[in-house]
């Protein structure tokens, strides 16, 4: 069907009826923790045909996040006129920037019927050949979309912002310019919703700025300039028994802000890199980050009413702020996860790291998952005492949650997988580079 704004809408069908399942709204699930409130009945082991409930061509590729609500999956997408082959695992291989290219793309979200992996619409948003380029591990759908249970908001961080309902058609749409990003890397910041809005980080060569939008109609409520080279972590809603403040990561400063865009904290001493996005376990805020290249390379544990620069003096690991911090532990791309009281950290290039996640105790140092692991760009999640991590091949490593290592099983899609799994009952949603599995136990 054609929507009022002149996009298509393709196979739209009737949304298959909500059994009351829980949902995964967004980057991480819903307090981007990446660990389920509901952790029974969940699969531990599978393979390319082992514990596959379904497996659903996506008509194009991109490494952002599935997420569900009800029976809904959603997912975005871009491809061009070719969807061409996947391309290569590894670090970087010596490469950094893909070319620009010179064919039309075209960007779509999709709906899924999670019991099914059947099509239920898939509406394009946007066409065009693109007007920047992309670092060769970055795609043009690498942000995680959003959802509050009647709408969809999908974005492309220098292309734009789009409002879907539930049988995709578009709402409303707001555009945003292309902006020079550091290297040439292009964008990859998720969007937050909280009550009425919608949170977006735009941190770009040029201008950066965090904006408000007015979900229902995507108005500009506010937007606040930043004094930060590019990032690519996503915001965080940070709700206290005090107060609600938003949490941004940047290259020179963490900062916090409250809901009217004004500056509550701040925090300098990050990598000169930003990727891993902020979350909260418990009364403490985890903040990272870890490019391999910076000197600098924290975690912190922050605890809430901040107020001012809470910068540790040199040589200082706490403060009346900073429950506690490790000054070279962060990961690079990966973000951190707490888990009965542990935290965890997974580090690119296969090595894990656990802390008491109260006093940042040493529970053990940096240990190799497997030698036959590739490199980890996913996010780990954890259920059932275990933790998961998913490297570049495909590759899932078990590995026994608590204070001593101990792998305890492998899972091979033998695809290429960088993007982070959500959670539904009974079963994992894992994106390949054009396909996504439900695996189930």
């Amino acid at each position: 069907m054609l929507t009022r704004r002149g996009f298509i809408a393709i196979a739209a069908l009737p949304l298959a009826g909500r059994r009351g399942v829980a949902n995964w709204p967004g980057f991480r699930g819903a307090d981007s923790t990446g660990v389920p409130n509901d952790e029974s009945g969940l699969p531990h082991s599978w393979s390319a045909t082992e514990n596959v409930a379904w497996k659903a061509a996506i008509g194009g590729s991109g490494w952002s996040s599935p997420i569900v609500w009800g029976d809904n999956v959603f997912v975005t997408s871009a491809r061009g006129a070719t969807l061409g082959s996947e391309p290569e695992g590894g670090f970087y291989q010596g490469a950094v920037e893909s070319p620009r290219p010179e064919d039309e793309h075209r960007w779509f979200a999709h709906c899924l019927d999670l019991q099914t992996g059947d099509t239920t619409w898939r509406t394009e948003l946007h066409r065009s050949v693109p007007s920047v380029g992309r670092h060769r591990k970055n795609t043009y759908a690498s942000e995680t979309a959003v959802t509050d249970g009647e709408h969809l908001y999908a974005h492309v961080g220098d292309l734009g912002t789009w409002c879907l309902d539930y049988q995709g058609k578009i709402l409303w749409h707001r555009p945003w310019l292309p902006v020079r990003t550091r290297w040439g890397y292009g964008t990859a910041s998720s969007p937050r919703l909280h009550g009425g809005r919608l949170y977006i980080v735009n941190d770009n060569e040029e201008q950066s700025y965090l904006v408000a939008l007015d979900k229902a109609t995507g108005a500009e409520i506010w937007r606040v300039e930043r004094d930060e080279p590019t990032t690519w972590s996503t915001p965080f809603v940070w709700e206290t028994a005090s107060r609600t403040e938003i949490v941004t990561v940047g290259r020179e400063r963490v900062r916090s802000y409250d809901l009217d865009g004004r500056v509550l904290w701040e925090l300098r001493g990050l990598s000169s890199l930003a990727i891993p996005t902020p979350f909260a376990s418990g009364d403490l805020l985890y903040v990272t980050s870890g490019y391999v290249g910076s000197q600098e390379r924290p975690i912190y544990a922050i605890r809430p009413g901040a107020s001012g620069d809470i910068t540790l003096r040199d040589g200082v690991t706490s403060n009346d702020y900073i429950a506690w911090s490790v000054p070279q532990g962060g990961p690079y791309h990966p973000s951190g996860l707490v888990y009965q009281g542990h935290y965890y950290t997974l580090h690119d290039r296969g090595f894990l790291t656990c802390h008491d996640a109260l006093t940042g105790a040493e529970t053990y140092g940096k240990t190799r998952i497997s030698r036959d692991s590739a490199n980890f760009t996913a996010s780990p999640w954890a259920y059932d005492g275990k933790l998961f991590c998913l490297d570049e091949a495909g590759t899932t490593f078990v590995v026994k949650t608590g204070p001593e290592f101990k792998l305890i099983g492998t899972n091979a899609l033998a695809e290429m997988c960088m993007a982070t799994p959500a959670i539904v009952p009974g079963g994992l949603l894992i994106r390949a580079y054009s396909t996504l599995f439900k695996i189930a136990a």
